[in-house]
């Protein structure tokens, strides 16, 4: 196994790192690489740049209008655009449903949703988590009663990420209760600006709204809204769980912020101190563990060989890989990283102070990122999904 990059990668990746230097607005970079709001705004206008180019979708195989990359160049295309401070891809359309679509749905479902969500146009959210349904997810009680051409929908999810946003949802619903709870689930795409749908916000620990409740009372949806076969949706939830909980892992901003670490560090004064200079290492050490079990998989992938099925254990070591430098982070920076008063921030408070700058943001970062170990199932279940797939324990 060969995880080296050849002559061509290399070639490919220099391609990628110019058309990203070129194309990433300069407001946007910065915002993203001192950690400041990102607005819709910011979010939808970095998509539709890369929309333009035909490289959102930079997963998709060529049939359905992407650039037919394969995993290697993916994963160079994330690093790039990582490092040099673009926004993360809003994933629930063209990272999460996109694939759900392509191979489960029908050719009418191609041609009507996959260009909205290749050119950045059309907002997806995630309808998923329920209250009391999170990692058990089979247990949702959100349903869909078929009427002649219609389903009529009724019930609620949450943790709904950025559905404030959203303009079409991918939900599973429940349409049979017999048999056990995986085989009366379906998989739905439902418009939310359909009446009867009602989104709440829920205001997290750093201020911020960035998660939402769902209502669905009496809501209708086309039957020809279904993806693939109804019933059958836990197949298709997998499908797309797989993909999500990769998505987590992100090396590729691990890497990133693993530099800002040693830059704040540098900056306070503490990465002079062995035992704080320790822990970064430390922590290196399992960002480059990471990274290689992310080439691993694409090496398997790339030479034709059956990939191996560690999306969980992915999700496991990216997510706590974050909790930790989000706390060393805040560790090096002090009092400094406490202050989160987002106007101020913006326009500039940080004056003089020579840490300030790169630390202003990071309480909320730290709060945020608690979350990373409970979704996309929580780390207590995968790893009793790894001890069973891949260990067979």
């Amino acid at each position: 196994m060969d995880l080296n990059f050849t002559a061509e990668e290399l070639a490919f990746r220099n391609e990628i790192h110019q058309w990203v230097a070129e194309s990433l607005p300069q407001d946007l970079s910065h915002k993203v690489l001192n950690s400041l709001r990102l607005s819709r705004d910011d979010l939808q206008r970095w998509a539709k740049i890369l929309g333009k180019k035909g490289w959102l979708g930079y997963g998709w195989p060529k049939q359905f209008g992407g650039p037919g990359w394969n995993a290697v160049q993916k994963h160079l295309f994330e690093e790039e655009c990582a490092l040099a401070g673009a926004p993360r891809i809003v994933p629930f359309g063209p990272v999460m449903v996109a694939p759900v679509i392509m191979a489960f749905g029908n050719a009418e479902q191609h041609k009507r949703f996959l260009p909205g969500i290749a050119s950045g146009e059309v907002w997806w959210s995630q309808g998923y988590s329920e209250p009391g349904s999170g990692s058990d997810l089979a247990s949702l009680k959100t349903r869909a009663e078929r009427v002649g051409d219609k389903y009529i929908v009724n019930g609620q999810k949450t943790w709904t990420t950025l559905g404030q946003y959203g303009e079409w949802i991918f939900c599973l619903v429940r349409t049979s209760s017999d048999g056990k709870p995986q085989t009366g689930i379906s998989f739905l795409l439902i418009d939310m600006k359909s009446p009867g749908i009602t989104v709440r916000p829920i205001i997290t620990m750093d201020g911020e709204h960035e998660v939402n409740e769902v209502f669905f009372d009496n809501v209708e949806v086309p039957a020809e809204n279904l993806i693939g076969e109804e019933n059958k949706g836990w197949t298709y939830a997998k499908h797309l769980l797989a993909h999500e909980r990769t998505n987590i892992a992100d090396v590729n901003r691990a890497k990133r912020e693993l530099e800002r670490l040693k830059r704040t560090a540098k900056t306070e004064g503490l990465y002079d101190d062995q035992r704080f200079r320790d822990q970064i290492a430390l922590l290196e050490v399992d960002v480059v563990a990471l990274e290689m079990m992310v080439l691993r998989v694409l090496s398997a992938e790339k030479s034709g060989k059956a990939s191996l099925d560690i999306a969980g254990l992915l999700k496991i070591r990216g997510s706590e890989i974050q909790q930790r430098y989000t706390e060393l982070m805040m560790l090096a920076a002090g009092p400094f990283s406490v202050p989160y008063v987002h106007e101020a921030m913006e326009a500039g408070w940080q004056g003089d102070f020579a840490g300030a700058a790169l630390c202003a943001p990071l309480a909320g970062t730290y709060f945020n990122m608690r979350k990373t170990t409970i979704y996309g199932g929580s780390n207590e279940v995968q790893r009793n999904i790894v001890a069973q797939t891949v260990l067979g324990a």
